[in-house]
């Protein structure tokens, strides 16, 4: 739980809001539907974990979206 007076950990929505079926990602922010659902009830913790798993899922989305399907 955040500190009194210490902002809460913020979205990583970019409001690019499309699922990627084959990732289960959203194609804006790269949470899944399960993160993106449950984030306003997330402690800050576990926000700041989705946080530092995004640039792995970044890296290989980018990856995944240039190998044919």
């Amino acid at each position: 739980m955040s500190r009194a007076g210490s902002p809460s950990v913020p979205s990583p929505c970019i409001s690019v809001c499309r699922m990627d079926a084959r990732s289960g990602w959203c194609e804006g922010c790269l949470r899944t539907i399960d993160e993106i659902a449950g984030w306003s009830t997330m402690s800050d913790e576990a926000k700041r974990a989705v946080w530092h798993v995004l640039p792995q899922r970044r890296e290989a989305f980018e990856t995944m979206k240039g190998a044919p399907r």
